[in-house]
């Protein structure tokens, strides 16, 4: 009788489960880690070269993350996203420690800073797509949902913590101090992420055997750490067939592209721009950003909860495209605190739908295709749109702010409407 009650028993919430706080514990230290490098680079990179050779020093990491992107995902999936996660956030502290204790013994000047960027993003592009492999592996299903808000607030809250920390260790003992300080949070994550322990993959011991696979299909990759036979192209090639023949995860990673090219210029490079066309200067930036992080804030709270939003489908449709008749807006405020007011309108509404669209991705996607998939989802936003950058600030510089936040709120009205074009998309539901 007793076994059958402890069988029956309702797997615990996702914000009292051990094995989810030790995952969200690790994911806040270390993004608090990620911000206090950023400051860091860049501060050390200001201090030793022009603006324009700064720029570049911070956009080099962006480059072998979009190109290797997708390759993370294959290892991720290949040799289990726990392993993948210890080794490359290990591979993260060393570098980081190892450009603190560089700095402080010499000054070596721009090219190390380029070095040290290039080799960070060739590792997150291997450590990103296995966080976002790891929750199917640590929570219940119907938990993840509520999993993706926790991670919304830690992400956050690392990047209000980061700022302050990063600055308080440059001032202390300049950029050196910083480096060692983040090296010293990735450190702090890995204990942690040691003490995970994975669920066995819902198909293990079920997989038919080769022969009887579709023409064209293989077995996924080995979650217990085994390495999978075949070359990485063909691993590639099975999560890309697998997306594509998926009636959800198929049109959510367009849904999900057209929102990151359309949402991530304006939002990054469009800001300070429109801040310093208005007069706002660098306190209106802040309090634009704050706007937006208190309303991102609200929604990760929000599915956090919760645990689920009904027809999911369609409310991210709907978000997605109030969030871009927002986004137009923000360019013609006329005074800050409408500005702040609608920020924080894009925050919530945006916020909403990047939710749901990882929450979807979590729950419609077999976990052991989920470190390729988790890659292509974030392709537009961490791969592809940070290119683009440069290419926003050039419109802006000739067409002005306002065409640029309606061009990109006009594609992200677009992958609102695609959403609610597409049947299965629409109609998709998050677990109960």
């Amino acid at each position: 009788m007793s076994a059958a009650v402890l069988a029956a028993a309702p797997p615990r919430p996702a914000h009292r489960d051990p094995q989810v706080l030790r995952w969200l514990g690790a994911y806040t230290v270390s993004t608090v880690g990620d911000s206090v490098y950023y400051l860091a680079l860049s501060w050390a990179a200001v201090s030793s070269g022009s603006p324009a050779q700064a720029g570049l020093v911070m956009a080099v990491s962006a480059v072998p993350r979009a190109l290797l992107l997708l390759f993370g995902g294959v290892i991720a999936d290949r040799l289990g996203p726990r392993r993948v996660v210890l080794v490359s956030d290990t591979a993260r502290c060393l570098v980081t420690l190892g450009l603190a204790a560089t700095l402080l013994a010499a000054s070596p000047g721009l090219w190390l800073l380029a070095a040290a960027a290039l080799v960070f993003g060739a590792v997150d592009a291997v450590f990103l797509p296995a966080v976002g492999a790891l929750p199917p592996r640590i929570a219940a299903r119907d938990q993840l949902a509520r999993v993706q808000g926790l991670r919304g607030l830690a992400y956050r809250m690392g990047s209000v913590l980061g700022a302050p920390l990063g600055g308080l260790a440059v001032a202390t003992g300049g950029p050196a101090s910083a480096f060692g300080a983040a090296g010293a949070l990735f450190a702090l994550s890995l204990p942690l992420l040691c003490a995970l322990r994975l669920r066995p993959l819902p198909t293990e011991g079920k997989l038919p055997t080769e022969g009887k696979l579709p023409a064209g299909e293989k077995l996924p990759a080995g979650e217990k750490g085994e390495k999978a036979d075949g070359p990485v192209l063909r691993d590639l090639a099975d999560g890309l067939r697998h997306l594509r023949g998926h009636r959800v995860l198929g049109p959510l990673m367009i849904t999900v592209l057209l929102a990151d090219l359309g949402f991530v210029g304006p939002l990054n490079v469009g800001l300070a721009l429109l801040a310093e066309q208005r007069g706002w200067g660098a306190p209106g930036i802040g309090w634009l950003l704050a706007g937006f992080g208190a309303g991102a804030g609200a929604a990760s709270l929000l599915l956090a909860v919760r645990g689920r939003l009904p027809r999911a489908g369609t409310t991210l449709g709907w978000t997605m495209i109030l969030g871009a008749a927002a986004v137009a807006a923000l360019a013609f405020a006329p005074r800050l605190p409408v500005a702040v007011a609608v920020a924080v309108a894009v925050g919530l509404l945006a916020g909403v739908s990047g939710a749901l669209c990882h929450a979807l991705v979590q729950t419609e996607c077999d976990p052991a295709y989920l470190g390729r998939v988790s890659a292509v989802s974030s392709l537009g936003s961490l791969g592809l749109a940070p290119l683009g950058m440069p290419l926003t600030g050039a419109a802006a510089g000739l067409w002005g702010t306002g065409p640029v936040f309606v061009a990109g709120a006009a594609v992200c009205a677009l992958s609102g409407a695609f959403a609610l074009t597409v049947p299965s998309l629409r109609r998709a539901e998050l677990p109960r």
